[in-house]
Protein backbone atom coordinates (compact mmCIF):
# COMPACT_ATOMS: atom_id res chain seq x y z
CA UNK A 1 0.00 0.00 0.00
CA UNK A 2 2.76 2.39 0.94
CA UNK A 3 4.21 1.42 -2.11
CA UNK A 4 1.47 2.43 -4.64
CA UNK A 5 1.56 5.90 -2.36
CA UNK A 6 4.74 6.33 -3.03
CA UNK A 7 4.31 5.97 -6.56
CA UNK A 8 1.43 8.05 -6.91
CA UNK A 9 3.14 10.86 -5.38
CA UNK A 10 5.92 10.42 -7.72
CA UNK A 11 3.54 10.52 -10.82
CA UNK A 12 2.05 13.48 -9.54
CA UNK A 13 5.28 15.52 -8.53
CA UNK A 14 6.59 14.79 -11.77
CA UNK A 15 3.64 15.59 -13.54
CA UNK A 16 3.66 19.14 -11.96
CA UNK A 17 7.25 19.56 -12.37
CA UNK A 18 6.57 18.93 -16.14
CA UNK A 19 3.97 21.49 -16.09
CA UNK A 20 5.99 24.07 -14.52
CA UNK A 21 8.79 23.32 -17.16
CA UNK A 22 6.58 23.87 -19.67
CA UNK A 23 5.51 27.28 -18.39
CA UNK A 24 8.82 28.05 -17.97
CA UNK A 25 9.66 27.49 -21.35
CA UNK A 26 6.80 29.26 -22.77
CA UNK A 27 7.85 32.50 -20.93
CA UNK A 28 11.28 31.95 -21.60
CA UNK A 29 11.43 31.10 -25.33
CA UNK A 30 9.76 34.59 -26.52
CA UNK A 31 13.05 36.21 -24.79
CA UNK A 32 15.57 33.84 -26.25
CA UNK A 33 14.20 34.40 -29.56
CA UNK A 34 14.40 38.22 -29.23
CA UNK A 35 18.08 38.19 -27.91
CA UNK A 36 18.92 35.63 -31.09
CA UNK A 37 17.24 37.90 -33.25
CA UNK A 38 19.03 41.05 -31.90
CA UNK A 39 22.72 39.88 -33.06
CA UNK A 40 21.65 38.54 -36.26
CA UNK A 41 22.37 41.08 -39.34
CA UNK A 42 19.27 41.57 -41.56
CA UNK A 43 19.98 39.54 -44.93
CA UNK A 44 20.82 36.57 -42.21
CA UNK A 45 17.48 36.89 -40.70
CA UNK A 46 15.61 37.33 -43.46
CA UNK A 47 17.18 34.52 -45.85
CA UNK A 48 17.36 31.49 -42.88
CA UNK A 49 14.79 30.51 -40.27
CA UNK A 50 13.75 32.57 -37.07
CA UNK A 51 15.16 29.93 -34.83
CA UNK A 52 18.77 29.59 -36.66
CA UNK A 53 21.67 30.57 -34.86
CA UNK A 54 22.89 33.43 -35.74
CA UNK A 55 26.31 33.19 -37.73
CA UNK A 56 28.18 35.61 -37.53
CA UNK A 57 27.05 37.16 -34.07
CA UNK A 58 27.32 40.93 -34.74
CA UNK A 59 26.53 44.19 -32.51
CA UNK A 60 25.89 46.59 -35.14
CA UNK A 61 22.00 46.44 -34.29
CA UNK A 62 22.20 47.87 -30.49
CA UNK A 63 25.16 50.16 -31.67
CA UNK A 64 22.49 51.23 -34.40
CA UNK A 65 19.50 52.09 -31.81
CA UNK A 66 21.65 53.67 -29.81
CA UNK A 67 23.42 56.22 -32.06
CA UNK A 68 20.36 56.44 -34.89
CA UNK A 69 17.43 55.40 -33.21
CA UNK A 70 18.09 58.03 -29.98
CA UNK A 71 17.66 55.16 -27.41
CA UNK A 72 20.49 56.30 -25.23
CA UNK A 73 18.28 59.85 -24.75
CA UNK A 74 15.08 57.45 -24.46
CA UNK A 75 16.55 55.25 -21.68
CA UNK A 76 17.51 58.15 -19.49
CA UNK A 77 14.12 59.63 -19.91
CA UNK A 78 12.47 56.37 -19.20
CA UNK A 79 14.38 55.83 -16.21
CA UNK A 80 13.79 59.80 -14.58
CA UNK A 81 10.22 58.87 -15.03
CA UNK A 82 10.11 55.43 -13.59
CA UNK A 83 12.35 56.47 -10.64
CA UNK A 84 10.04 59.51 -10.08
CA UNK A 85 6.67 57.85 -10.45
CA UNK A 86 8.11 54.61 -8.12
CA UNK A 87 9.13 57.18 -5.75
CA UNK A 88 5.96 59.05 -5.49
CA UNK A 89 3.73 56.09 -5.36
CA UNK A 90 5.45 54.41 -2.49
CA UNK A 91 4.71 57.38 -0.56
CA UNK A 92 1.70 58.12 -1.50
CA UNK A 93 0.58 54.52 -1.27
CA UNK A 94 2.12 54.17 1.97
CA UNK A 95 0.04 57.14 3.74
CA UNK A 96 -2.98 56.16 2.15
CA UNK A 97 -2.58 52.72 3.07
CA UNK A 98 -1.99 53.49 6.76
CA UNK A 99 -4.92 55.49 6.72
CA UNK A 100 -6.91 53.01 5.34
CA UNK A 101 -5.59 50.43 7.77
CA UNK A 102 -5.52 51.76 10.79
CA UNK A 103 -7.03 55.02 10.89
CA UNK A 104 -10.68 55.00 12.46
CA UNK A 105 -12.90 58.24 10.38
CA UNK A 106 -16.24 58.33 9.06
CA UNK A 107 -17.19 56.95 5.87
CA UNK A 108 -13.24 54.89 5.76
CA UNK A 109 -15.21 51.82 4.36
CA UNK A 110 -17.23 53.18 1.75
CA UNK A 111 -14.56 55.68 0.98
CA UNK A 112 -11.96 52.85 0.23
CA UNK A 113 -14.34 51.12 -1.72
CA UNK A 114 -15.55 54.19 -4.11
CA UNK A 115 -11.58 54.69 -4.89
CA UNK A 116 -10.80 50.69 -5.05
CA UNK A 117 -13.58 50.84 -7.45
CA UNK A 118 -11.97 53.42 -10.23
CA UNK A 119 -9.96 50.52 -11.13
CA UNK A 120 -12.72 49.38 -12.79
CA UNK A 121 -12.23 52.34 -15.33
CA UNK A 122 -10.65 51.37 -18.47
CA UNK A 123 -7.35 53.74 -18.86
CA UNK A 124 -8.58 54.97 -22.50
CA UNK A 125 -11.76 56.08 -20.98
CA UNK A 126 -9.39 58.74 -18.86
CA UNK A 127 -7.00 59.36 -21.51
CA UNK A 128 -8.67 62.33 -24.37
CA UNK A 129 -9.70 64.18 -20.17
CA UNK A 130 -6.36 63.82 -18.90
CA UNK A 131 -4.77 65.14 -22.71
CA UNK A 132 -7.28 67.97 -22.65
CA UNK A 133 -6.37 69.15 -19.31
CA UNK A 134 -2.51 68.93 -19.79
CA UNK A 135 -3.11 70.66 -23.11
CA UNK A 136 -4.91 73.38 -21.15
CA UNK A 137 -2.71 73.92 -18.72
CA UNK A 138 0.53 73.54 -21.40
CA UNK A 139 2.24 71.02 -20.29
CA UNK A 140 2.19 68.47 -23.08
CA UNK A 141 5.59 67.59 -24.14
CA UNK A 142 6.71 68.15 -20.99
CA UNK A 143 7.98 65.77 -18.38
CA UNK A 144 5.29 66.48 -15.95
CA UNK A 145 3.12 65.31 -18.39
CA UNK A 146 5.14 62.19 -17.87
CA UNK A 147 4.83 61.31 -14.51
CA UNK A 148 1.69 63.30 -12.75
CA UNK A 149 -1.12 61.39 -13.81
CA UNK A 150 0.69 58.36 -12.07
CA UNK A 151 2.75 59.96 -9.57
CA UNK A 152 -0.33 59.88 -6.50
CA UNK A 153 -0.56 56.42 -5.64
CA UNK A 154 -2.56 53.75 -7.85
CA UNK A 155 -5.35 51.44 -6.06
CA UNK A 156 -3.68 48.58 -7.08
CA UNK A 157 -0.85 49.65 -4.86
CA UNK A 158 -3.32 51.08 -2.12
CA UNK A 159 -4.86 48.01 -1.48
CA UNK A 160 -1.76 45.54 -1.59
CA UNK A 161 -0.60 47.36 1.23
CA UNK A 162 -3.79 47.64 3.08
CA UNK A 163 -3.99 44.61 3.47
CA UNK A 164 -0.48 43.87 4.77
CA UNK A 165 -0.75 46.38 7.23
CA UNK A 166 -3.82 44.80 8.37
CA UNK A 167 -1.59 41.89 9.33
CA UNK A 168 0.48 43.57 11.98
CA UNK A 169 -0.73 43.19 15.43
CA UNK A 170 -2.40 45.89 16.94
CA UNK A 171 -0.57 44.81 19.94
CA UNK A 172 2.68 45.92 18.67
CA UNK A 173 1.64 49.34 17.82
CA UNK A 174 -0.14 49.69 21.43
CA UNK A 175 3.24 49.05 22.56
CA UNK A 176 5.27 51.81 20.43
CA UNK A 177 1.93 53.95 21.46
CA UNK A 178 2.72 53.66 25.35
CA UNK A 179 6.27 53.98 24.62
CA UNK A 180 5.18 57.72 23.02
CA UNK A 181 5.44 57.16 19.51
CA UNK A 182 3.55 59.54 17.35
CA UNK A 183 1.78 58.35 13.53
CA UNK A 184 5.06 59.37 11.84
CA UNK A 185 7.32 57.26 14.47
CA UNK A 186 4.78 54.25 13.94
CA UNK A 187 5.15 54.78 10.60
CA UNK A 188 9.17 54.60 9.83
CA UNK A 189 10.42 52.73 12.94
CA UNK A 190 7.30 49.70 12.97
CA UNK A 191 4.95 50.00 9.99
CA UNK A 192 8.07 50.35 7.17
CA UNK A 193 10.65 48.18 8.39
CA UNK A 194 7.70 45.28 8.64
CA UNK A 195 6.77 45.61 5.53
CA UNK A 196 9.89 45.64 3.26
CA UNK A 197 8.88 42.49 1.45
CA UNK A 198 5.74 43.71 0.20
CA UNK A 199 7.11 47.03 -0.97
CA UNK A 200 9.97 45.64 -2.68
CA UNK A 201 7.11 43.45 -4.56
CA UNK A 202 5.28 46.82 -5.24
CA UNK A 203 8.61 48.89 -5.99
CA UNK A 204 9.23 46.12 -8.39
CA UNK A 205 5.24 46.29 -9.86
CA UNK A 206 5.72 50.01 -10.43
CA UNK A 207 9.23 49.89 -11.91
CA UNK A 208 8.05 46.74 -13.99
CA UNK A 209 4.19 48.40 -15.30
CA UNK A 210 5.68 52.30 -15.94
CA UNK A 211 8.96 51.01 -17.63
CA UNK A 212 6.52 49.60 -20.39
CA UNK A 213 4.32 52.13 -20.07
CA UNK A 214 3.29 53.32 -23.69
CA UNK A 215 0.05 54.78 -24.42
CA UNK A 216 0.22 57.91 -22.36
CA UNK A 217 3.43 58.75 -23.10
CA UNK A 218 2.72 58.36 -26.93
CA UNK A 219 0.20 60.75 -26.77
CA UNK A 220 1.45 63.83 -24.14
CA UNK A 221 4.92 63.81 -25.88
CA UNK A 222 6.31 64.29 -29.28
CA UNK A 223 9.50 64.50 -30.77
CA UNK A 224 12.66 63.02 -29.46
CA UNK A 225 13.14 65.74 -26.21
CA UNK A 226 10.87 63.76 -23.82
CA UNK A 227 10.17 60.01 -25.73
CA UNK A 228 10.28 57.02 -23.44
CA UNK A 229 12.27 53.99 -24.29
CA UNK A 230 8.28 52.22 -25.15
CA UNK A 231 7.77 54.60 -28.04
CA UNK A 232 11.52 54.71 -29.54
CA UNK A 233 11.35 51.43 -30.26
CA UNK A 234 7.97 51.60 -31.88
CA UNK A 235 9.66 54.52 -33.99
CA UNK A 236 11.94 51.96 -35.73
CA UNK A 237 9.58 50.70 -37.21
CA UNK A 238 8.37 52.60 -40.32
CA UNK A 239 5.49 51.55 -42.85
CA UNK A 240 7.55 50.16 -45.26
CA UNK A 241 10.26 48.64 -43.06
CA UNK A 242 9.80 46.56 -40.34
CA UNK A 243 13.51 46.42 -39.26
CA UNK A 244 12.40 43.32 -36.54
CA UNK A 245 16.40 43.17 -35.71
CA UNK A 246 17.02 47.21 -34.63
CA UNK A 247 13.37 46.62 -33.10
CA UNK A 248 14.57 43.17 -31.14
CA UNK A 249 17.65 44.87 -30.06
CA UNK A 250 15.79 47.81 -28.48
CA UNK A 251 13.71 44.96 -26.70
CA UNK A 252 16.49 43.29 -25.55
CA UNK A 253 18.19 46.00 -23.98
CA UNK A 254 14.74 47.53 -22.22
CA UNK A 255 14.66 43.95 -20.86
CA UNK A 256 18.37 43.90 -19.23
CA UNK A 257 17.02 46.49 -16.20
CA UNK A 258 14.12 44.36 -15.57
CA UNK A 259 15.65 41.09 -15.74
CA UNK A 260 18.74 42.65 -13.48
CA UNK A 261 15.91 43.94 -10.60
CA UNK A 262 14.04 40.67 -10.71
CA UNK A 263 17.04 39.12 -9.21
CA UNK A 264 17.82 41.69 -6.81
CA UNK A 265 14.45 41.61 -5.49
CA UNK A 266 14.15 37.93 -5.92
CA UNK A 267 14.27 37.22 -2.36
CA UNK A 268 11.80 40.21 -0.77
CA UNK A 269 9.16 39.65 -3.41
CA UNK A 270 9.26 35.14 -2.41
CA UNK A 271 9.29 36.20 0.83
CA UNK A 272 6.07 38.36 0.52
CA UNK A 273 4.56 35.87 -1.80
CA UNK A 274 4.60 33.25 0.88
CA UNK A 275 3.76 35.73 3.88
CA UNK A 276 0.48 36.56 1.98
CA UNK A 277 0.45 33.20 0.86
CA UNK A 278 -0.15 32.50 4.61
CA UNK A 279 -2.25 34.84 5.90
Amino acid sequence: MSTERSRGRAVRTGAVHLTLCAGALLTVAPLVLSALTAVKTPGQFAADSPLAAPNPVTADNFRTVLDQGGLGRAVVVTALMTVFITGGQLITSVLAAYAFARTEFRGREVLFWIYLGTMMVPPMVTLIPLYLMFAKLGWLNTFWALVLPFVFGSPYAIFLLRQYFRTIPEELLGAARLDGANTADLLVHVVVPMSRPILATLTLITIVTQWNNFMWPLVASSGPAWRVLTVATADLQTRYDARWTLVLAATTLSIVPLVVLFVVFQRQVLRSIAWTGLK
